[in-house]
């Protein structure tokens, strides 16, 4: 196969901002002849344009219409809820759940560990992941933790310099106590692109029995009261520009509203922990 002209997408990108692959997985097909363009093998850096026929071993790659493309959405992950395969007991795992039309692949930027949950940020555009894990390393991320017992203030104060097992630090911004119930006790802890992994380790190094790690916040996007667990919603054009820092062209208005919460799992929501408000 030619190259085009300089014009049109390249095709790696295509395939991965219809969600089939990551870029470089979109590359390694190429390379390896399983993609054809027109009948012709493609070749890596081809550019398409809206009438090129696209198959991948075979079988024709179909476009989504704008209508039934949402770019991102957002989810209320339950700890110890499986992300993409059923768990031991047969339990649906999240990604099941999400709308068909909107992608065959979803990818998750920042999941949280298995064992804990909160807000999880999804989008089958495999470009926009990429460009969305990159941002999350300087978005500010908000975490409420669960321990057993009361940290004194000196380990309160420790957790703030961030130290980790590996000798990295994290950017602590704020960490206050978050009320509890019983034995347990909340901690609101506000840190600079940290993962769900990195901030238990950073509780459990000061000694902290840690139960529960959930994420509240994620850069702009905050995890609703009115969205329950093991449901999801498609981002608004608005929030995903104020997440991303890019503007997003409108999908023939598919995203111009919050998606409504999909249908889940029927037990009630449990609602996350208020705590107190952190202040910065």
């Amino acid at each position: 196969m030619t190259d085009k002209p300089d014009t049109g997408d390249r095709l790696q990108k295509h395939l991965a901002s219809l969600g089939l692959a990551s870029r470089r997985e979109a590359e390694e097909w190429i390379r390896a002849g399983r993609v054809t363009v027109n009948g012709a093998v493609a070749t890596l850096g081809a550019r398409i344009g809206p009438g090129d026929e696209v198959r991948l071993d075979g079988r024709p790659v179909r476009r989504r219409t704008a209508s039934a493309k949402a770019l991102a959405y957002l989810a209320h992950r339950s700890p110890g809820e499986a992300l993409q395969v059923p768990d031991a007991s047969g339990n649906e795992p999240l990604l099941a759940r999400m709308p068909k039309q909107a992608g065959r692949r979803f990818i998750a930027i920042s999941p949280m560990p298995r064992i804990d949950g909160g807000l999880e940020l999804f989008t089958p555009d495999g470009e926009l992941a990429a460009r969305l894990q990159r941002a999350a390393r300087q978005m500010e991320i908000e975490f409420r933790v669960r321990v057993h017992g009361e940290l004194p203030a000196e380990r309160l104060a420790a957790l703030s310099g961030g130290e980790l097992d590996s000798g990295e630090r994290l950017t602590v911004l704020a960490c206050d106590a978050g009320g509890g119930e019983g034995s347990n006790r909340w901690y609101a802890i506000v840190t600079r692109g940290a993962s769900g992994k990195s901030v238990r380790q950073l509780f459990e190094r000061q000694g902290a029995m840690v139960s529960r790690v959930l994420r509240v916040r994620f850069g702009t996007l905050e995890l609703a009261r009115d969205l329950p667990r093991g449901r999801s919603r498609a981002l608004t054009d608005a929030e995903l520009a104020a997440l991303s820092g890019t503007p997003v062209p409108a999908a023939g208005g598919a995203s111009a509203a919050p998606g409504r919460p999909r249908s889940g799992r029927s037990s009630p929501s449990r609602r996350v922990p208020a705590g107190r408000r952190t202040r910065r």
